[in-house]
């Protein structure tokens, strides 16, 4: 068979190219459809078009998009697609250092991506088989031309001995096969002749019994008169049957056998010097290898972090690729640049004073009626019985922070690994009312004036003049997820039962469920019941003077108990609590200072 012939029986050059039959086009049909992709730390997943066509993935912002040109697209060749080893609806695509996070509405859909992806790679011919078929011949072909003088010649390359002596064999080989064939013939006569001798031993006793002569088969006649039988054989020359020297033929064949043996000893010899000098080498080599993987995972390792350390693999969680001290340093990180990004706004902006009434007292006197009426009469009972009592005791409150008039407390409890410490701040604020704090403290219209920590909120429903229903959502602080809130903000003025004891403003804000605000995928939604008591002590004036804010002291005790709804490593969140509510409370009220700062005072 030729090598055309070779090549067109394992594959011809027209089976590289797929064949197009009637009815049956040539390729695999695009897919399409609606992909949640990871965009960055700050808008976190965003549904995206995606595309999978001609082997490969594009992406739009929108279906109505795609006739502007994709925003990205990877070549599916070389790529390796994961699945997700915890989440069922999430597969990540990697080309070389790019990766694409993306996720499914289901894990029934995510399947269908990832057959859809294999199908097209398989159909573009890298790595199916059909692609091996088709280049296997020309392999093949080359192999099998090469392969023996390639390994001849490298291996024996300076083994010029090894070489001599196997040539040495070949010689061999061939002598003994001569000696081997010339000795069977000489036994295969051998057993002839014997075998012919014995059947005319047999005629000639028969004859001789019954005294007749016998015709030998070489004509000559035996006669048995004198009574003694002729010897029937002639004795063998010294050349034996047909010449063969068999003395001659067996001292040889013991030399070739000899020489073979003794050669063979040469080669393992050499052999076993190769094999150690080559073990050594293997060695070396293999050493040298461990070091290169070693090297290439660590430099592999290192540019993932590098990479993709904003990816969601690296959000919080249990499963969460950051360790917790990376987890404390980049909350902390992210909360400086916050700090700074509000000192330098504060600086650069003029605060826009706002003329809005405050409303009097007697407004924030009842709960008012509304569905939540009874929840909120119940919190406010609980507040004033509970918030005001002492730190001391078996409450195991413990003082975490210290600071001039100043103390905040906190009692560490866990549930199911999430950290839900309740904190408790004492205050004293000079030249302002309990009525002035609770007021802007409750108030949305000054929220974003004093609270840098919200993106956005709104109010879902006015309940009554004093208690609303608001929706916020928390800037993100990453590698933590983003939190949103869901709550009522309630404002109450508690009258003294004594009237040497001042009357108490409150504001309690809880949890609530509310069918206009339902939670999504995009935010953790955290659960909370805060309280704002304030109290205000006047000192009396000297003489007939009227009172003044210098004789005025606001008495604050504020409590939060937070279930930040996902998990976190709990000496972040510790750590986060302790640092951010005392800067929280000094900011709150040199705010609600400078707002009052010359007005009439509000009592």
């Amino acid at each position: 068979m030729s090598d055309n012939q070779s090549w067109n029986s394992s594959g011809s050059e027209e089976d590289l190219e797929p064949r197009e039959e009637p009815g049956h086009p040539v390729g695999i049909a695009e897919f399409s459809g609606i992909l949640s992709k990871w965009t960055n730390y700050i808008h976190g997943w965003q549904d995206r078009w995606v595309v999978l066509k001609n082997n490969t993935l594009s992406y739009y912002k929108s279906q109505d998009e795609t006739e502007y040109g994709c925003r990205g697209s990877l070549c599916l060749s070389k790529a390796v697609i994961t699945p997700h080893e915890f989440d069922e609806c999430r597969l990540d695509i990697s080309v070389n250092d790019s990766v694409w996070y993306l996720r499914a509405q289901d894990p029934e859909h995510r399947h269908q991506w990832i057959d859809s992806i294999e199908l097209h790679r398989a159909d573009s011919g890298y790595g199916s088989e059909s692609s091996l078929r088709r280049h296997g011949s020309m392999l093949s072909l080359t192999s099998a031309t090469s392969g023996y003088s390639a390994t001849s010649t490298s291996s024996f390359k300076k083994g010029h001995s090894l070489r001599e002596k196997l040539a040495e064999m070949e010689t061999f080989r061939d002598i003994l096969c001569r000696q081997v064939d010339t000795l069977q013939k000489y036994f295969d006569s051998c057993a002839d002749g014997v075998s012919k001798d014995e059947l005319q031993r047999d005629k000639i006793v028969e004859d001789d019994e019954d005294d007749f002569p016998n015709t030998r088969t070489d004509g000559e006649f035996l006669h048995n008169n004198n009574g003694s039988k002729e010897k029937l054989f002639q004795s063998l020359s010294p050349k034996g049957i047909n010449g063969i020297d068999f003395k001659g033929e067996a001292i040889t064949f013991k030399a070739t056998t000899a020489g073979i043996l003794a050669t063979l000893s040469h080669c393992i010899d050499l052999m076993v010097k190769r094999e150690d000098s080559w073990q050594k080498r293997l060695d070396k080599e293999m050493e040298k290898r461990r070091r290169i993987e070693e090297g290439y995972k660590s430099a592999i390792n290192e540019l993932k972090k590098k990479s993709h350390f904003g990816g969601p693999d690296y959000e919080e969680g249990p499963n969460s690729l950051i360790n917790e001290d990376e987890f404390f340093d980049a909350v902390e990180a992210a909360l400086d640049r916050q700090d700074k990004i509000e000192e330098q706004s504060q600086t650069e902006k003029t605060r826009i004073q706002r003329s809005s009434p405050v409303p009097p007292g007697d407004v924030y006197s009842s709960t008012g009626t509304h569905r939540f009426s009874d929840k909120v009469e119940e919190m406010v009972q609980n507040h004033m019985t509970y918030s005001l009592q002492d730190v001391g005791g078996d409450a195991n409150w413990q003082l975490v922070v210290e600071e001039g008039e100043m103390k905040v407390y906190r009692r560490e409890v866990e549930e199911n690994g999430i950290v839900l410490d309740p904190l408790k701040a004492t205050h004293s604020v000079k030249g302002v009312t309990g009525h002035e704090v609770c007021h802007y403290f409750w108030d949305t219209a000054y929220r974003n004036d004093w609270e840098t920590t919200i993106e956005n909120f709104n109010v879902v429903e006015k309940l009554s003049d004093n208690a609303v229903i608001t929706y916020q959502t928390h800037k993100r602080v990453w590698p933590a997820s983003q939190r949103d809130v869901l709550y009522l903000s309630a404002m109450r003025k508690i009258l003294a039962n004594n009237e040497n004891d001042p009357d108490t403003w409150l504001v309690c804000n809880f949890s609530v469920d509310h069918e206009d605000a339902q939670p999504t995928n995009k935010c953790v939604r955290a659960k909370i019941n805060i309280a704002m008591i304030c109290q205000t002590l006047v000192s009396p004036p000297e003489g007939d003077k009227e009172i003044s804010r210098d004789n005025i002291l606001c008495k604050i005790t504020y409590v939060a108990n937070v279930n930040p709804g996902g998990w976190a490593p709990a000496s972040v969140l510790r750590a986060v609590a302790k640092r951010e509510y005392p800067k929280f409370l000094k900011r709150f009220t040199s705010y609600v200072q400078e707002k009052t700062a010359g007005k009439p005072i509000l009592f």
